[in-house]
């Protein structure tokens, strides 16, 4: 099944939510979404009904190796 962006997370059948252990239960975190076809939705904890970004594989795993590289770690406050 393919869903667009900005499709309520809600709307989202049969996956799981998961967010990372560094979220420390504060509410200040995203959460992720295996989809069937192997892309990835997101969505933000505090709005679980709220909108979903959907990316596709490629796009996912080309964030993760960036995060890992450490080409995001200014963007936090």
């Amino acid at each position: 099944m393919m869903f667009r962006n900005g499709v309520a997370a809600d709307e989202i059948p049969g996956v799981s939510w998961r967010k990372s252990s560094a979220s420390a239960g504060i509410g200040n975190c995203v959460e992720v979404a295996v989809l069937e076809n192997g892309g990835v939705a997101v969505r933000n904890s505090r709005d679980a009904s709220g909108p979903a970004l959907i990316f596709t594989g490629d796009e996912i795993r080309a964030f993760v190796a960036g995060a890992k590289n450490g080409e995001f770690d200014g963007l936090h406050g």
